[in-house]
């Protein structure tokens, strides 16, 4: 089996070098972009790039605003300020996520709570969020307490893991019944939608992230969605350093951040942005591919859920337990094919170790046998 996969991937990428697991793909007007900026010498977080890229963003998303930030942890922390997210508040999210979801939380004063997520999905599980909630929530009329330590329950932060959309209908379902706001973390999801709605415009606040291994890249870079024209204003503000509208005098009305993306950024991820419908198709048919030699090889591979189009950012194929893995990660590198496990669990890391958990056991699973593979656009 280890043979047949390595031989795949060479096949797919046409190529004896070292095979990467996700490199970013540039064929379009970067350069021209990018030129145009450096002769505007609007290089910073001012220039009309950033406006642009913030419109054509809402549109391809179907947003009535996008905000544009220094990276998609930026924007989480933000729309989690915005949400009402205050210190000595909990969040409840998923440990299935890289760190950033649960900093985005800390960096509030906030701590994060973990469920479990559901396998077809690889998110956040909507059957398990009632189920803590039903044991631990005490629903009161100005929102939900933790019963266990007397903390206000302030949101919940579901994460669209490797781009495949999680049940987001049944987690808002939950989070109503409950007055919780809903941030969905599409950090990993341009491109994605379930039941024709792109990812991150379900909950009141979504976020998308641009780094250097998503589907697009504008270098650095992230992006607040929402349909709440207060909350784009106050995201505006709040990432500009709060610095009031005026002519030449340095006026700051509260603590601010400066978190707005650069005109460079901007000028790049435009230009990306405009080959998102070819990134997409392209790592679609590369799914698919992966998916015809795990059915033959009888091995289990994550694919889309029902009613979804995920962009499938990272294909993942999930082995029989952790020994194997282990020896199909060993056996890639020294084939020179890049590939790597599920992050370590959240709650797992030291400085989350004290955080409450629900029942994890899918998430346990998944940890010790999930292989992302190389997921280039081809």
């Amino acid at each position: 089996m280890f043979d047949s996969f390595i031989r795949l991937v060479k096949d797919i990428y046409q190529t004896e070098a070292f095979i990467p697991l996700h490199a970013p793909c540039f064929h379009g007007n970067e350069k021209q972009y990018l030129l145009d900026v450096i002769d505007s010498t609007f290089v910073s977080s001012v220039g009309p790039f950033v406006n642009l890229f913030e419109a054509r963003i809402a549109e391809y998303c179907g947003a009535k605003h996008a905000i544009a930030m220094v990276n998609g942890t930026a924007a989480l922390h933000i729309a989690l300020l915005l949400a009402g997210v205050k210190p000595g508040e909990e969040v409840i999210t998923q440990a299935v996520s890289f760190v950033a979801t649960s900093n985005a939380i800390h960096y509030c004063g906030a701590e994060p709570v973990f469920v479990d997520v559901d396998l077809h999905t690889l998110g956040l599980s909507p059957q398990a969020l009632l189920v803590f909630l039903e044991e631990f929530g005490e629903l009161r009329d100005e929102g939900v307490w933790n019963k266990t330590n007397g903390k206000r329950i302030a949101a919940c932060l579901p994460m669209h893991t490797f781009g495949h959309p999680c049940d987001i209908e049944g987690i808002l379902k939950v989070c109503n019944q409950y007055r919780i706001r809903v941030v969905e973390d599409a950090a990993e999801a341009l491109g994605s939608r379930l039941k024709g709605q792109h990812c991150g415009t379900f909950g009141q606040l979504g976020v998308l992230s641009f780094n250097g291994n998503k589907i697009m890249t504008s270098g650095g870079g992230g992006m607040l969605l929402t349909d709440d024209e207060e909350l784009a204003a106050q995201a505006k503000h709040l990432t500009t350093t709060a610095k009031l509208d005026h002519p030449w005098r340095f006026i700051h009305d509260q603590v601010g951040y400066n978190y707005r993306l650069p005109n460079l950024n901007a000028a790049l991820g435009l230009a990306q942005l405009e080959q998102m419908p070819l990134f997409v198709r392209r790592k679609r048919e590369l799914a698919v591919r992966y998916i015809a030699w795990a059915r033959q090889q009888n091995v289990d591979i994550a694919v889309e859920p029902i009613g979804a189009q995920a962009n499938y950012w990272l294909n993942a194929l999930l082995l029989p337990d952790a020994a194997e893995r282990e020896r199909f990660l060993e056996y890639g590198k020294t084939a020179g094919v890049m590939m790597r496990p599920l992050w370590e669990l959240t709650n797992n890391l030291p400085m989350y170790s004290h955080c409450q958990i629900g029942d994890l056991r899918n998430s346990h699973d998944l940890a010790e046998r999930l292989v992302n593979i190389p997921s280039s656009v081809v």
